[in-house]
């Protein structure tokens, strides 16, 4: 599986797409985000939608999320309409905005 990497020191004003493949935000995003996997690290925010299969969030997100899978660590700070089957919370993550956890099916 390939893996992009969007660095401390980058921004990319516009749409990130990886078909197959993870992206790694630890610089900013403006603009949507879909891939197999997405983790948005401590250092790395995103003001736009993020679309994908497994979605980790250390950093900022603020849009819209959609996946299988998200996971968010004490560090995150989302601010997003958000659907997912399943949502693990590490305790100290902030939340802003309507949650879906739809279950396993």
């Amino acid at each position: 599986m390939a893996s992009s990497i969007i660095e401390e020191d980058l921004t990319i004003e516009g749409n990130v797409s990886s078909s197959g493949g993870s992206v790694d935000v630890k610089g900013h995003v403006v603009g949507d985000v879909s891939a197999d996997a997405i983790t948005v690290r401590l250092s790395g925010s995103v003001d736009g939608a993020l679309s994908a299969k497994k979605i980790t969030i250390e950093g900022k997100h603020n849009g819209s999320l959609s996946c299988d899978d998200l996971q968010l660590a004490s560090t995150s700070w989302v601010q997003a309409d958000v659907v997912a089957r399943t949502m693990a919370t590490e305790s100290g993550a902030r939340v802003v905005g309507k949650v879906e956890i739809t279950g396993e099916q």
